[in-house]
């Protein structure tokens, strides 16, 4: 059926490009959409949020918000402008805005409480690895260190693997990181 579609219309005027596990159709003279969808779609989960810890009292905030609105706490958003309002009016109040990707979820007073009742954490998994209590014999080590024998001091200078070499190959990491070439004959 999509064939039958795409070829009812003009090719040389609309591009698919695959974004999100949809087919969406571009101008081709519109790159920069394109370049922004493809953009958004390749990001993992490092997106810019801001992190929220929400406060105690914030279901009565929203709820004080919406009655000054005119809104009852089981009411739904009939037009946009209510909804613009209410949510500027509570971005005002708590300083944490609804996310564009998000606007379309809260349809109603009740969605509303429910997005601001939920924490943000934006820590990486890693970061997140790194503040936990773990076992006493497993300890994270964010940064590597490099075996360098003449400036070791736990193993005396001696490497496991006395003919391999340490090569730093980056240009980024040369300035960090210094290399080592092992010697190739037994002293």
């Amino acid at each position: 059926m999509l064939r039958n579609v795409l070829s009812a219309l003009p090719a040389r005027n609309l591009q698919v490009v695959s974004v999100r596990y949809k087919q969406k159709k571009y101008p081709k003279a519109d790159k920069k959409l394109q370049a922004a969808a493809e953009s958004l779609s390749a990001r993992g989960f490092l997106r810019p949020t801001k992190p929220w810890d929400p406060p105690a009292n914030i279901e009565e905030t929203i709820t004080k918000i919406c009655s000054s609105k005119g809104l009852n706490t089981d009411a739904q958003f009939d037009a946009l402008e209510t909804k613009f309002a209410v949510l500027k009016a509570c971005f005002e109040e708590t300083g944490y805005d609804v996310p564009n990707s998000l606007l379309h979820t809260i349809e109603s007073v009740a969605d509303l409480k429910e997005f601001y009742k939920t924490p943000v954490d934006t820590a990486t998994p890693f970061d997140a690895l790194k503040r936990m209590e773990l076992p006493k014999n497993l300890y994270v080590q964010p940064d590597y260190v490099r075996f360098k024998p003449d400036k070791d001091n736990i193993f005396k200078g001696i490497s496991a693997f006395p003919k391999s070499s340490t090569i730093v190959t980056g240009l980024k990491y040369r300035k960090k990181y210094e290399g080592y070439t092992a010697k190739r004959s037994w002293p």
